[in-house]
């Protein structure tokens, strides 16, 4: 079966690096418990390349903020909107999404599903 891959870019206040963790940690459970196949969460690390447009530019990060590269494996798109639907359908996720204080703004994320071209 051909993988469908969610990616994500989001650009994140250092500051708010741990509830961030803490929420990415509670739905990535959910995703999983729904069929996803894998859930990556990603901090920046060596962001700075020379003569290359960086993450941070590209994620347009500002002073004190950080990358974060996430992405979510799935079997095929048709089981990405399966699962997708299923997560945004499940109570915990709408509690998370209801208690947090939002560590990022979403109208910043970067976001697309991916085929798979290539997987070795």
């Amino acid at each position: 079966m051909e993988k469908y891959i969610d990616g994500f870019v989001i650009p994140l206040s250092k500051g708010k690096l741990d509830e961030y963790k803490r929420i990415a940690e509670r739905a990535g459970a959910i995703w999983k418990e729904h069929g996803a196949l894998e859930y990556w969460e990603c901090l920046g690390d060596d962001l700075d390349v020379a003569n290359m447009i960086s993450f941070k530019k590209a994620a347009g990060t500002g002073e004190g903020e950080t990358v974060v590269f996430s992405w979510i494996v799935f079997e095929s798109r048709e089981h990405r909107d399966k699962v997708n639907a299923a997560v945004m359908a499940d109570p915990r996720i709408k509690e998370i999404m209801e208690q947090a204080s939002e560590p990022f703004d979403c109208k910043r994320m970067v976001y697309g599903g991916f085929r798979k071209l290539i997987e070795m």
